[in-house]
């Protein structure tokens, strides 16, 4: 298999894309494009992926929703992806896994996995024009991942959706005269633990290994009220985040129930105000003593950490966090672009975003990590406790040192994770809802929305216990990053093995008029599913328990439970396929068109299972472009004879002039 373009045929051989600049084949005479689209009319799917023309005249279905104009769409693509995962999550992981150890596998796991995953969800969604459900049209055996991609995003909404309670809890304590988080309160000094001012100059205080900032206790012992293990249980939720989670889901219920034109007009703002907060904190970080250690801990790498899987497996679990993928919402929103738009330019504006945003973040946490260090003289990896609380401890410090309205930056500082937490949520929020309301669609989108959003709610007070950080700690792992594994290795395997990379290269080149490289050829059908692969099983091999504060290993039931929840997510893969097999309609009682070979053992209906079992395999006759005429041109060109010295990793034919004129 050949895997470079033949100069013989015309073609470049470029790393990225193929330019078209070959002249149309204007001798076709135009008796020839009659019959081809006749015959096009008149046959049935063979099974080599052509799809069946008659199946235009049955795609009246309701008009789908779309955007406003494409700045939306662009903007609710950075609001989803740059969120959270950029600001309050990659700093943990990258403190938890050795700083520079972890951002060069980071940066290439998000160049040869994360980016070509975007883009081809965004392929999928807007080429379809549907959900990432009914998008598996295009494979049906492999319809599950989208339900899949369901639980495992509504897994991560329930507890995505406490942090931003936790954000508008300190946005409303910033109001106080003197922040909360720079007092130390009595009981928070013990035999154990000596607290002293985050505000303060720590000359003035005696610090020894027991000693612990007021924003780190705060956060602790005031907000969450951590429990050291799992012996009392979780406990009761704690009240004021309660409400501050209810304040949450209102305002997603809000956005989505109106649908995707509620959504992009809040995306003007939700993607651009926090970048105005986010670079004034870096110029404070910065200049604050000792900061330059703590950035250059981020950015000199461990050669010795990087060799280590669980480095590369956190680092995938990110990109696949912080960029939304295989979730399902890139897919969600790109169903509602029109047919032509433009995302290979999107899907690189938005990865790049992400990649910057992740960086600034770093950069930022890591300086205010270096002045801790400086000036408590502790080590860097022992300066604060890591976890999802990081954030919520390295940045009340960092404002906690402004010498003028400390208040104002406060204020600015968790509007701005508010605004980037609720545009993500959003974005997550509208792919369970989409999928929903396509199996619903006598159901009112505003009641599934405050269907979600309700029971959403409940099951985030799970998270606002005592104990509950632990519970969020332990859905992060198996919904946020086992789930997604499985989801994009079977997803990547499906498109490009089942469906064929050939008729996704030629789908891409129908509706964006261009070609693909090498780049995304290699990745989409080798590096990803194999990458992928090998990387989950060594990370499943050496997987450990994980454990409560003062040590121990979360009780077996706990445990227990997140497995069960992948196991329910992953389930449905399996499930669907075989309801899938079940309800295709056999063509013939032969298998392949062959009789039972005489004398075998095989029953002639186990042919018929063998039959609907490969057609499961084979694109419906839903999959393609949406608007019939788009559908029927599509047909059209889908018949077009390849060249004959045709490979796979060879450019598909380029689109007729005859055919782009409709």
């Amino acid at each position: 298999m050949s895997l470079s373009s033949s100069e013989s045929s015309g073609y470049t051989n470029a790393a990225f894309e193929f330019p078209i600049g070959q002249e149309e084949n204007k001798s076709a005479p135009q008796s020839k494009r009659n019959s081809n689209s006749s015959s096009s009319s008149n046959s049935h799917s063979s099974g080599d992926g052509n799809p069946n023309a008659n199946r235009v005249a049955s795609d009246q279905e309701p008009e789908r929703e779309s955007w406003s104009n494409p700045a939306e769409f662009l903007l609710s693509c950075v609001s989803m992806s740059v969120g959270l995962g950029n600001i309050w999550r990659f700093p943990y992981v990258a403190y938890a896994n050795g700083g520079g150890a972890f951002l060069i596998p980071y940066l290439i796991v998000l160049f040869f996995i994360g980016r070509p995953l975007y883009f081809l969800e965004m392929i999928l969604g807007q080429f379809s024009s549907a959900g990432s459900v009914k998008v598996w049209e295009v494979v049906p055996i492999a319809r599950g991942i989208g339900y899949t991609q369901a639980l495992a995003t509504w897994c991560v909404i329930t507890y995505y959706c406490v942090l931003m309670a936790m954000a508008f809890f300190y946005l409303f304590s910033s109001f106080q005269a003197v922040l909360p988080w720079t007092v130390c309160k009595p009981e928070w000094t013990t035999n154990e633990t000596d607290c002293y001012s985050s505000s303060g100059n720590l000359s003035e205080y005696n610090i020894t290994n027991t000693s612990k900032s007021s924003a780190e206790l705060f956060f602790y012992k005031d907000v969450i009220k951590l429990a050291d293990n799992f012996d009392d249980g979780l406990g009761a939720p704690e009240w004021r985040l309660s409400l501050c989670l209810l304040l949450c889901w209102i305002l997603i219920f809000a956005i989505l129930a109106k649908g995707v034109s509620s959504s992009g007009k809040v995306a003007y703002f939700t993607a651009l105000f926090p970048y105005v907060v986010l670079i004034t904190l870096l110029i404070r970080g910065v200049t604050l003593p000792g900061a330059s250690d703590g950035i250059s801990y981020f950015v000199t790498p461990q050669w010795e950490k990087i060799k280590t899987p669980d480095v590369w497996y956190a680092a995938v679990t990110q990109c696949f966090f912080s960029l939304s993928v295989g979730f399902g919402p890139i897919i969600n929103f790109s169903s509602y672009n029109p047919f032509r738009h433009p995302i290979y330019r999107d899907s690189t504006i938005v990865s790049l975003a992400d990649t910057g945003t992740s960086i600034l973040a770093g950069i930022t946490i890591f300086s205010i990590l270096g002045n801790l260090a400086y000036e408590s003289g502790k080590p860097i990896q022992d300066v604060v406790k890591g976890g999802t609380g990081l954030a919520f401890i390295s940045y009340p410090e960092a404002i906690s040192k402004f010498d003028a309205v400390p208040q104002l930056f406060a204020v600015l500082f968790f509007l701005m994770l508010i605004t980037l937490a609720i545009g993500s949520a959003a974005g997550l929020t509208s792919c369970v809802t989409t999928i929903l309301c396509d199996d619903f669609p006598t159901v009112k989108r505003w009641i599934i929305t405050a269907i979600v959003c309700v029971a959403s709610f409940f099951i985030g007070l799970i998270y606002v216990t005592p104990a509950g950080s632990y519970i969020l700690d332990l859905v992060d792992y198996f919904g946020g990053g086992f789930i997604i594994y499985v989801i994009v290795i079977v997803q990547a395997i499906a498109i490009s093995w089942v469906y064929g990379l050939h008729k996704i290269l030629r789908d891409v080149r129908f509706m964006l008029n261009m070609g693909l490289g090498i780049y995304w050829k290699y990745t989409w059908c080798i590096f990803i599913p194999i990458a992928l692969l090998v990387i989950f099983i060594y990370a499943m091999i050496v997987y450990m328990p994980m454990k409560t504060a003062d040590g121990q290993d979360y009780p077996v039931g706990v445990s227990a439970a997140g497995w069960v929840i992948a196991a329910i997510a992953i389930a449905q893969i399996p499930g669907w396929g075989a309801y899938v097999v079940y309800k295709q309609k056999p063509t013939d009682p032969r298998f392949l068109g062959l009789e039972n070979p005489a004398g075998s053992s095989c029953h002639p209906r186990s042919w018929i299972w063998i039959e609907k079992f490969f057609k499961s395999l084979r694109s419906s006759e839903k999959w393609g472009p949406k608007d019939p005429e788009l559908k029927r041109s599509w047909i059209e060109y889908c018949m077009i004879p390849k060249p004959v010295n045709w490979r796979l990793f060879m450019p598909h034919p380029k689109i007729p002039q005859w055919i782009k004129k409709r």
